[in-house]
Formats: C-alpha cells, sequence, structure tokens
C-alpha cells in the first residue's frame, strides 16, 4: 500500500467511512481521482485532489459559495485539505450528456444549465469575491498561447518564432479589452454538459447540479455561457445557441448586451484556441490521443469565431500564420 493509499484510508476512518465499499467513479485529464463509496449513511464520493498538483481548498471554498447562491454544488462532508481529501455528496451519474444519450430533451436541458447561470449572475455580488484571483489578461493570453506552444509547432514540424508569438499576443491583446467592459463575476470554467448533473428531485434550478469548478475565477458572465454552448466535445445546435444567448441576455438587463455579445465571441475564440492548444498537450506530452478527435470541431467553432469583426486582429494572425491547410489534427506523436 502506497502512503497516500495509507493517508486515504486514515482520512476515511476519521471521517467515519472506514468501513465503506469503495469502488472508482471517475478519473480524467487532471490528477484528480474520485471513489464513490457506499456505507451505512449512505452514498458519498471521495476526491482524491493532491494539492501539489490540484486544488482542493478552491474547490471547497466555490462548492459553499455556490450553496449560499442556492445552487446545487455537492454538499462537503468532510475535507483534509492539506493531505487533497474531500468527502463530498454524491449527487448521482445522470450528467446531462448521458440524459442527452438517453433521449432527454436538449432545448429543456440547455435552457436549465443557462438558468443557473442567469441565477448565478443576479444572485453575485462583488464582496462574494473575496480570495478568488481574477481572470485578467495575463490568464487569458497564457491560455491562449496554449496554442502557439503546442498546436503550432505540431502542425508545421518547427519550433516556434519568438516574432510569431509576440504578434500573436499582440493581436489578442488589441481584443481582450471588450472583455472587460462587463463587471466580473464568478466565472466556473468547465461549465458544459459532461459537468452538469440533472437532479430532478430538486425545483427550479437546482436540478441542475455543478461539479468541477475548482478553478474558477472572477471574469467574464459570458465565459461559462461560452463554455455551455460552444462545447469543446460535442455539436451544439448553434441556431438552439443563438436563442440560449438571446436569452440570457433578456434575463440580464444590467450588462450591457452589446457587451456581453462582444465578450461572447471574443471569449469563443479565446477558449477555442486554449482547447486546440491543450488538447495537442495531452496527446503529445501525456499520451492521450483520443483528445485530438475533437480538434475538427474546434476548428468550426473557432472558424465562426474569427468571422465577427471583435476578432479581426486575431483573425489576421490567423489568416497569416496557421491558414486552413495548417488547421488539421496533428499526428500523435512528434515526426
Amino acid at each position: 500500500m502506497s502512503a497516500r493509499e495509507a493517508a486515504l484510508e486514515a482520512f476515511l476512518r476519521r471521517a467515519g467511512w472506514g468501513a465503506a465499499r469503495r469502488s472508482v467513479l471517475a478519473a480524467d485529464a487532471s490528477f484528480r481521482r474520485y471513489d464513490r463509496l457506499v456505507g451505512p449513511a449512505g452514498p458519498a464520493v471521495l476526491m482524491d485532489a493532491p494539492p501539489d498538483k490540484e486544488k482542493p481548498a478552491s474547490f471547497v471554498q466555490v462548492a459553499r459559495l455556490l450553496h449560499d447562491l442556492g445552487l446545487s454544488a455537492p454538499r462537503i462532508l468532510e475535507a483534509d485539505l492539506e493531505q487533497g481529501f474531500v468527502l463530498l455528496e454524491d449527487l448521482g451519474d445522470e450528467t446531462f450528456t448521458r440524459a442527452l444519450a438517453n433521449g432527454r430533451d436538449e432545448a429543456g436541458l440547455y435552457r436549465l444549465a443557462v438558468d443557473t447561470l442567469v441565477a448565478l449572475q443576479r444572485a453575485w455580488t462583488p464582496e462574494r469575491g473575496a480570495g478568488i484571483a481574477p481572470y485578467d489578461e495575463a490568464a487569458y493570453l497564457a491560455e491562449a498561447e496554449l496554442l502557439t506552444e503546442w498546436y503550432l509547432p505540431a502542425v508545421t514540424g518547427r519550433p516556434l518564432e519568438p516574432a510569431v508569438a509576440e504578434s500573436y499576443r499582440a493581436a489578442w491583446r488589441a481584443v481582450l479589452p471588450q472583455v472587460e467592459r462587463l463587471p466580473r463575476s464568478l466565472v466556473l470554467r468547465d461549465f458544459h454538459v459532461d459537468n452538469l448533473i440533472v437532479l430532478d428531485d430538486r425545483p427550479g434550478v437546482a436540478a441542475c447540479g455543478l461539479l468541477d469548478f475548482q478553478d474558477a475565477l472572477l471574469g467574464s458572465p459570458a465565459y461559462d455561457l461560452v463554455s455551455l454552448l460552444r462545447d469543446a466535445r460535442r455539436d451544439v445546435d448553434q441556431h438552439l445557441a443563438a436563442a440560449l444567448l438571446e436569452r440570457y441576455r433578456e434575463a440580464l438587463p444590467h450588462y450591457d448586451g452589446a457587451a456581453l455579445e462582444a465578450a461572447y465571441w471574443v471569449l469563443g475564440a479565446q477558449r477555442s484556441s486554449k482547447v486546440i492548444g491543450i488538447f495537442t498537450r495531452l496527446c503529445r506530452r501525456d499520451g492521450k490521443p483520443r483528445y485530438l478527435a475533437h480538434l475538427p470541431r474546434l476548428w468550426r467553432w473557432l472558424e465562426e469565431e474569427l468571422s465577427h469583426p471583435e476578432l479581426a486582429p486575431v483573425a489576421e494572425w490567423y489568416a497569416r500564420h496557421l491558414p486552413p491547410e495548417l488547421r488539421r489534427v496533428p499526428d500523435a506523436e512528434a515526426a
């Protein structure tokens, strides 16, 4: 037994779950692992998030904050943040992804997700954000640069030239001020159907369970809508997406509607660029080539996003340095 496994078992004994049956629930592209526990008190979920690689303290902070806002994040049953062990309420297995695959009404589920974001925005006040880092220009640039760091060398077969990297940063600096035209709010950052749970026994927006928010920042109220409607892993009907963008705008009249839409397209392009880089890195560095299958979808999203006038400087950079013939799935291994 490893030292970490021994520490985990000691944590469960202290929490009163030492005799519970454990089974692997999920492991993903991160360093987190989830086990389902079944014990006398019912089911629970154990999150193993090594604090040198993950953010268990942030997860606990944001979970409690979401509860205060009336939303359905898992309740925190017990936590050892120093070691990165958190015992959570089990929200079940019915992700929106599974519900959609089983024939659940797509429009209804997406409306519920959008209304959940609306509820968050309506309840949000700036003082709630104490201790949460800003999603600022430096963060947006660092993420967007994952494309030039990983994808561009993968498809050109040569190292990134410093001048090309700097022109990419300059293009983004020209468009990112549009994102700051709205006040900052809580951004969960991975708000999409894989991380949403159907809770039919709860009323209103509480029927939307929330997962995977440990990377939350204070940023644009458009970001999570982008994450939902321009999903890296799932095709979303864009007629539905357009209607839901309008639903979101109309439900939040205290935000400037034109500024919200401009931020939506700018952040769509930023997120698509970022995820293309991440999925290439997962393949090349981490030996996980399955993520490359999503690149054609991401390029479709990105090309649509770049067609909007708000993105003109970034679109010009792409036309010069990543023309259509380079917008492809790179080889799984470096030549």
